[in-house]
């Protein structure tokens, strides 16, 4: 079945750095799209950014310029690099995938990052 597991999460000051990572298993992220997602106390889930199977990334307005997904077929892994921090990127964060034969999404259980100011 699938799985995604993240990790990297943390308490950060307000200018400091984190890299998530998201391992999969059941499902290749060389042949299928994926993307982070996060969601704070009391908003909504919302895309942080995304990266297809030929490697076109998509960024929401509020990190672009500060945050980098990326992928490493070899170890089945997709990376968001976390610079700059601000206290607004609190949150849950979450590795999405939906495999081309799967009738469904699959979501990791997420991963806390906390951002001092």
């Amino acid at each position: 079945q699938v799985q995604l597991v993240e990790s990297g999460g943390g308490l950060v000051q307000a200018g400091g750095s984190l890299r998530l990572s998201c391992a999969a298993s059941g499902v290749s992220f060389s042949i299928n799209a994926a993307g982070w997602y996060r969601q704070a106390p009391g908003k909504q889930r919302e895309l942080v950014a995304g990266i297809t199977v030929s490697g076109i990334t998509n960024y929401a307005d509020s990190v672009k310029g500060r945050f980098t997904i990326s992928r490493d077929n070899a170890k089945n892994t997709v990376y968001l690099q976390m610079n700059s921090l601000k206290p607004d990127d609190t949150a849950v964060y979450y590795c999405k995938c939906k495999p081309h034969w799967a009738p469904r999404d699959y979501w990791g259980q997420g991963t806390q990052v906390t951002v001092s100011s």
